[in-house]
């Protein structure tokens, strides 16, 4: 793990946007995630997203075949990298940061650092010991099929060697989207409610965050409709490769 000296401190206390989105199809999930890293630079502040999906459902990274999927789940393809993540009893998040952030100013593996550090606190805040993963996915994993929670890489988050949290990103002139996932192999074993308590302690012990309830206005949701059925409802994205 990065060393507590190669680390660098959050500038100041800062104020982020937290979203308690709602429960949607896996086409809006993904439309809505990109709106908001396409409007980041308007908002100004980072964003803390946290929502859940109405059916059982997979995404796939950006990269992969869509015949790494298994039968019998919806399927959508993510704006991210990554393997298959399967969305049945997870709880999902997103942290979506303006140019020029300090956080998207560091290189990927060090903002993976900072952001799944404070996901670490969020669970320990529950009891949960949890440990960042130190090694990357060996060079042999086909990344085209893999999936996610049996492919730790450098800071996901393990609970006795094994992954429960996993994130992938995507970097733009926009922003930065970061997607996360906690998946602890069944039903989740707290209230959805009592983990986004929890994850808003952990980021505001890891980065001095302050949260500020937000809710998008009726034009976002007019763009996520549009992205949602001319992009990731189709066949033409999800089915792409």
């Amino acid at each position: 793990m990065t060393q507590d000296k190669d680390r660098q401190e959050p500038p100041a206390p800062e104020e982020w946007h937290l979203w308690l989105d709602g429960v949607h199809d896996p086409a809006f999930n993904m439309a809505a995630d990109e709106v908001l890293l396409v409007t980041a630079a308007s908002r100004g502040r980072p964003l803390l997203r946290v929502y859940g999906w109405d059916r059982p459902a997979v995404s796939i990274g950006y990269i992969q075949r869509r015949d790494a999927a298994p039968a019998g789940y919806a399927v959508v393809r993510r704006p991210t990298g990554g393997g298959v993540v399967y969305h049945d009893y997870d709880y999902t998040y997103t942290v979506v940061l303006p140019p020029g952030h300090w956080l998207a100013g560091l290189d990927r593996i060090k903002s993976y650092d900072y952001i799944n550090r404070s996901v670490q606190a969020g669970l320990a805040d529950l009891t949960v010991a949890a440990e960042l993963a130190n090694q990357v996915i060996p060079h042999n994993v086909d990344r085209l099929s893999m999936i996610c929670f049996k492919n730790p890489t450098k800071f996901d988050i393990l609970v006795d060697d094994r992954k429960i949290a996993g994130s992938a990103q995507r970097r733009t002139h926009d922003g930065l989207l970061h997607q996360g996932s906690i998946h602890f192999g069944g039903p989740l074993p707290y209230e959805r409610e009592a983990m986004t308590r929890a994850l808003i302690r952990g980021f505001a012990s890891v980065m001095a965050v302050t949260m500020i309830a937000y809710q998008p206005a009726d034009e976002f949701f007019a763009a996520v409709a549009q992205c949602r059925n001319d992009k990731y409802a189709k066949d033409e994205w999800n089915a792409r490769r």
